[in-house]
């Protein structure tokens, strides 16, 4: 392969990793499952922070949250709070722009601050008071010269977009399906390329709203029961939470085999092509999906913490699967690690020798992070790795809950032993850990005082 080989990433919010697993989550992914077939599954990728805003900025920067500013989602109100992509900082993308890279990136971006022309030019006020869509101006593209983005808008069959030059007032309104729309714009990008891209997909669907996806997918999971659906034990059989779980899995399903077609057409390009390209796929967290009575995300269990990722490069990865840890800090370096570069001052790991088969390393542990923000004043931090997690959660009324699970012995975690001396072994590492970043976590002296008991 060249030295210089071709960047797609395509990243689909809220796209669990049982959707491409065997045995996972019985959904239709013929394209996916060629891919990952072909490529490299990793089966240890994981969201160190599995909500959006949060993910996408460590996934972009390699930094932490406490260093790239967006320590919660980004919204108008916790724009007042500062919360935002901070002025500056180097990217995977910028990394390549540098080296000559033609960048772009299409779709969901949802790391811009919403200012006040925001709410009458973008989507507008939501229900819940908040404006989420936001335009982003050319200094704040953090890298990424061609754009056809918005900030966060789920109108999926009705998406809007500001294109590269466009000003806030001029946005492009759109009558599609967005995914769609998406792939068709990124194959006009695909088709002009002339030398080395750098181009970033960020797909809106399978998230939420679940019903707006094209009725012909629809059609594929209408008739399915619940007892179909959700298929994993962690799920609480009769109950409510169920009951609405089958609902949004039935349009959630569709919307991933909408997906995965969608991605075939992107495969389908790059192949015909015939330039050497590292695509890589992947999402910013998961959904419980019913997992422990629980529908979204956001919390610390597998269903929203795993991510699918797979990288197809023939050349530079071999088939196969790859097992090292991949954190969300660790996607920067890693991709430039794959398109041949020095990996730069990230605070993520490269897993680049790890993703082409190279033996040894990739053992560190993911950090968990959740911050406190005005509608929840818990915080957490934990640590995992492949066979263990810990979480620790700071409840200013409460105090401090401690959970571990064993994961090979319980991956759906069923059952916390906060007293397993494995516990006790990764809350030394994490407290290790915070002490070395600098993170004045609110519940790290009652962590340190509960491991002295």
């Amino acid at each position: 392969m060249s030295a210089r080989p071709d960047i797609l990433v395509v990243m689909a919010d809220q796209f669990r990793a049982a959707a491409i697993e065997p045995g996972g989550d019985p959904v239709a992914t013929p394209h996916l499952d060629r891919l990952a077939a072909q490529g490299c599954l990793a089966r240890q990728a994981v969201s160190s922070y599995p909500v959006c805003s949060p993910h996408r900025a460590m996934f972009l920067t390699g930094r932490r949250p406490a260093e790239n500013g967006v320590t919660l989602n980004v919204h108008s109100e916790s724009a007042q709070d500062g919360v935002g992509l901070r002025d500056g900082l180097p990217t995977w993308a910028s990394a390549l722009r540098d080296q000559g890279y033609r960048t772009g990136y299409i779709g969901k971006w949802h790391l811009e601050p919403p200012a006040a022309d925001d709410e009458r030019f973008g989507e507008g006020r939501r229900d819940d008071g908040k404006v989420w869509d936001a335009w982003s101006p050319k200094n704040r593209r953090f890298g990424f010269d061609f754009w056809y983005s918005y900030g966060a808008a789920d109108r999926h069959l009705a998406p809007h977009y500001w294109t590269t030059d466009a000003g806030r007032d001029a946005r492009v309104d759109v009558d599609a399906w967005s995914a769609e729309h998406e792939v068709d714009v990124a194959l006009e990008f695909l088709a002009a390329a002339d030398g080395p891209y750098a181009l970033m997909v960020s797909l809106n669907p399978p998230h939420q709203p679940f019903e707006q996806v094209p009725e012909r997918y629809r059609r594929l999971y209408a008739d399915r029961t619940e007892e179909e659906l959700l298929v994993r034990p962690n799920v609480p059989r009769g109950t409510p939470a169920a009951e609405e779980a089958a609902e949004v899995a039935r349009d959630y399903f569709a919307a991933i085999t909408g997906v995965d077609e969608q991605l075939g057409r992107l495969v389908a390009a790059v192949e015909a092509s015939g330039r050497p390209t590292v695509l890589l796929f992947t999402a910013d967290h998961g959904m419980q999906l019913g997992s422990h009575g629980l529908l979204y995300k956001n919390v610390a269990y597998e269903e929203s913490m795993r991510l699918p990722l797979i990288v197809h490069a023939p050349g530079l990865v071999s088939p196969g699967t790859c097992d090292a840890t991949i954190s969300s800090l660790d996607f920067a370096p890693t991709i430039l690690g794959l398109a041949g570069l020095h990996a730069g001052a990230f605070e993520g790991h490269d897993r680049s020798p790890q993703l082409r088969g190279e033996a040894g390393g990739g053992t560190d542990p993911v950090v968990y992070y959740r911050y406190a923000s005005r509608s929840d004043p818990s915080s957490a931090r934990g640590l995992r790795t492949p066979h263990e997690k810990l979480v620790a959660t700071w409840h200013p009324e409460s105090g401090l809950q401690i959970e571990f699970f064993a994961l090979n012995a319980d991956p759906y975690e069923q059952g916390s032993r906060p007293d397993a001396p494995g516990a006790a072994r990764l809350a030394g590492m994490l407290l290790a850990g915070l002490a070395a970043d600098g993170d004045a976590w609110a519940g790290r002296d009652a962590l340190a005082a509960a491991m002295l008991t």
